[in-house]
């Protein structure tokens, strides 16, 4: 089954960490680690796209690019619900290619009067992982008028459902060199 929900790789930033930009780096039996993650997600959603500053993949895939200048995943929330008008959308961030099925099957399996419903593992929340209501957007774009980037401030504000994992693991963002040498072997 799919749903029917859009899901949305947040693919933007800028990877200093990495060094090299790691939405771009081969992933699995993939040339990036995007097409690995859009090739996962299309089985589970009917409709994926990558949100990001521009159009630098080398596969078909729509591309919602960030309507702001600022560049923060504050501003590619409010660019996704500006631009795909959607009620909801699944949120992912590209360098997180652990969160499995399980963990998107109870997210989206909780309904409510929710702007946000977020992962929560021992280590905190994980604000690139979840489901964004359009019913957040006044609320974000007021974070970005007074120059709020932190998604954690957004959820805090927010009515916000966050759901208890027990494990870190699936949540991994491959941020250094050495945690995607590591997610290589895996």
């Amino acid at each position: 089954m799919k749903y029917s929900i859009s899901a949305i790789i947040f693919a933007g930033g800028k990877s200093s960490r990495m060094g090299q930009d790691k939405a771009l780096l081969p992933f699995a039996s993939y040339d990036t680690l995007s097409e690995f993650q859009y090739e996962r997600l299309k089985s589970f959603f009917f409709k994926v796209y990558i949100s990001s500053k521009s159009n630098k993949f080398n596969f078909d895939v729509e591309v919602i690019e960030d309507k702001h200048k600022v560049s923060s995943p504050l501003v590619g929330i409010i660019s996704v619900l500006e631009i795909l008008e959607a009620h909801e959308v699944f949120i992912l961030s590209v360098d997180a290619p652990f969160v499995d099925k399980k963990i998107i099957e109870k997210l989206l399996a909780h309904k409510g009067d929710f702007d946000a419903i977020i992962p929560r593992s021992p280590n905190g929340i994980q604000p690139l992982c979840g489901v964004y209501k359009h019913s957040i957007l006044p609320l974000a774009k007021k974070q970005l008028r007074e120059n709020k980037h932190k998604i954690n401030d957004l959820l805090d504000k927010a009515k916000t459902l966050f759901i208890d994992f027990d494990s870190d693991a699936p949540f991994v963002n491959l941020n250094h060199p050495h945690e995607y040498e590591k997610a290589l072997k895996s």
